[in-house]
């Protein structure tokens, strides 16, 4: 393992921490839910902060060795600017890069290779918003054709085409992404998207095809999805803070160390 100075968190702001807390957080729900690929896939935090600074996972760490301060930060090509030599995928940050970029609300992005997920992203029609949580996300995924290994960096202009200005998309043949403002967003946008993966690719193990709903009913639930997020766009209450705050309990109350 590479020598990482961790920072000490006294002396960072307390909009930098929160965003390592949150984002620590984000690595270990993912490894509760098993959203995780070994050492690989990234999620990561823009730092508050006139730079252009993020942080991401120190390449060779488990989700649930992830800590507030073994993060590492990093400039918008994956450099390493925190004085220490700690190992980073920068390859693999290449699809979180140009959406940092691009995207100013685009805080917080998870990429995964769920089973589920890259089977569905391999699948002719895509997702299907036919079942409870595929309608709610009905006209909000976007779709982006596989090139091989996301190391090429000209890549990142058609990944953002792709993109627009949707918070959800599906990488053809490789798996999931979703972004958000905050933590929660991001999350709870990946936890929908998976769930409606989960519920599809089941359905089919059955050897049957998802029961079509009319598109006046897509349209309605995906309408009424939307209403109850805008209207829990506050400080308090903001798109799937509540939830995510009840799995940052679970973690403080197991004693998890993603706060160190």
């Amino acid at each position: 393992m590479n020598r990482h100075v961790k920072p000490k968190l006294s002396q960072i702001s307390s909009e930098e921490r929160h965003a390592r807390e949150q984002l620590a957080a984000f690595y270990r729900i993912c490894d509760r839910f098993g959203w995780t690929e070994l050492i690989y896939n990234h999620i990561t935090a823009r730092v508050p902060g006139p730079e252009r600074h993020f942080l991401i996972n120190q390449f060779g760490l488990m989700y649930n060795e992830i800590t507030a301060s073994n993060l590492v930060k990093i400039d918008v090509d994956g450099n390493v600017v925190d004085g220490s030599d700690a190992k980073v995928n920068a390859p693999g940050f290449t699809i979180h890069s140009a959406i940092h970029m691009a995207r100013e609300d685009a805080h917080y992005i998870v990429h995964t290779h769920t089973t589920e997920g890259v089977t569905v992203a391999c699948a002719d029609g895509g997702l299907s918003p036919h079942s409870f949580y595929g309608a709610q996300l009905y006209g909000e995924v976007a779709y982006h054709d596989f090139e091989g290994i996301s190391v090429d960096l000209s890549e990142r202009e058609r990944l953002v085409k792709s993109l627009g200005s949707k918070n959800i998309m599906i990488l053809r043949h490789h798996g999931l992404l979703t972004c958000g403002e905050t933590a929660a967003a991001a999350f709870f946008r990946m936890y929908m998207l998976q769930r409606a993966c989960e519920v599809q690719v089941h359905t089919f193990q059955m050897g049957k095809e998802l029961r079509h709903l009319p598109e006046a009913v897509l349209k309605r639930t995906m309408q009424q999805s939307q209403t109850a997020v805008a209207k829990g766009f506050d400080e308090k209450h903001a798109f799937g803070q509540d939830t995510y705050d009840a799995l940052i309990r679970q973690l403080d109350a197991e004693g998890s160390t993603f706060r160190q």
